[in-house]
């Protein structure tokens, strides 16, 4: 029997992976991070707030759009519905971890990461034997203390 056989649809994990390195990536990634969002309410009924799925797809092109900034080849970009969240994980080929600036509202530009790391429940860098792996959580539903990432706090 597999692992999640006995487990409700809504509990599994639901998984959809990507390889993009074409010249218009980060367009291609937020309508790929639609077309999933759309699938998993529609076929596994899966509630998912409006602003939960502006937020994976902000997520999904600020992370896309460095991948294809800084690292050279392609990038690979998988979604995966877990823990009441959306997780979005992006490879390239670069093994430098970015660094989020200090906030500066005054600086044009580069506030991306600063946007990704405040409004996911979670945020991971990590170096893989080849390049890196950067890893955000969005929760699906919105936090009726109005904690817009869903953190507890």
């Amino acid at each position: 029997m597999p692992e999640n056989e006995d487990l409700p649809l809504a509990s599994r994990p639901i998984q959809s992976a990507l390889t993009f390195a074409g010249s218009e990536p980060v367009a291609e990634a937020r309508s790929a991070a639609r077309g999933f969002l759309t699938e998993v309410q529609a076929v596994h009924g899966i509630p998912m707030s409006g602003r939960s799925m502006g937020m994976v797809q902000l997520v999904v092109s600020e992370l896309v759009t460095n991948a294809h900034k800084y690292a050279p080849g392609p990038c690979l970009l998988d979604l995966e519905i877990r823990d009441g969240a959306v997780e979005v994980s992006v490879w390239d080929t670069d093994p430098r971890l970015p660094v989020a600036q200090s906030p500066d509202p005054g600086r044009v530009g580069q506030h991306g990461l600063e946007i990704v790391i405040g409004a996911c429940r979670s945020f991971e860098m990590r170096r893989e034997p080849v390049g890196k792996r950067i890893t955000a959580a969005i929760a699906l539903a919105d936090d009726p203390g109005g904690n817009p990432a869903g953190r507890v706090i």
